[in-house]
């Protein structure tokens, strides 16, 4: 990963799915001064309820139709060349990316995902762990890859589960300490 020289900050995509709590702690982040990067575009793959944060603070956003996922990708990688975009961030993006985009992007997508991996892969992660009554949980940052949330780790976090754990706050206990971890990672890339 290239060093940053000067002040020059890496301009970054984040795309997102959902509320976009990652993605709203991601701008508070990149607007810090120690922060490598610089969020310049948010890409939903639907009326997303995160893109109020794009508003907020005045990022260029765009939905893009994934009726056909090819035509989707190229949309996406004209406009991440348009704008010049060198990183993305995946924040509850609900969309699985191409062997031939994630090659375009060869370690410079990454990913917050709510478990410890390389357990509970994929979706309803807390449900899954409380259903198998495990010790605890977490949440990862990794590097995309061609495998859903199989990608190289960059840093995780354990979260214990205590015994009157329920899906609601063992969730919430998790996207609290995933706003603590993707800043760290990046920085982690970065520095």
């Amino acid at each position: 990963m290239e060093k940053l020289t000067g002040h020059k900050k890496i301009k970054t995509a984040v795309f997102i799915s959902g509320r976009g709590s990652n993605l709203d702690n991601l701008i508070k982040f990149s607007n810090t001064k120690k922060s490598p990067i610089i969020i310049d575009l948010v890409i939903a793959d639907k009326k997303a309820l995160g893109l109020k944060y794009a508003a907020k603070y005045k990022i260029k956003k765009k939905i893009i139709n994934y009726k056909n996922n090819r035509i989707a990708e190229k949309k996406i990688l004209l406009i991440l060349e348009k704008k010049k975009i060198k990183f993305i961030c995946l924040a509850g993006f609900m969309k699985v990316l191409s062997a031939n985009f994630i090659k375009r992007f060869k370690e410079k997508i990454i990913n917050i995902h709510p478990s410890y991996l390389p357990k509970y892969k994929g979706l309803n992660t807390s449900l899954r762990a409380l259903n198998n009554n495990e010790k605890f949980s977490g949440c990862t940052v990794h590097y995309v890859g061609t495998k859903i949330d199989s990608g190289k780790i960059i840093i995780q976090k354990k979260i214990n589960i205590t015994k009157k754990e329920t899906e609601t706050s063992l969730d919430k206990k998790i996207i609290q300490e995933e706003h603590k971890l993707y800043p760290a990672a990046i920085m982690k890339i970065f520095n």
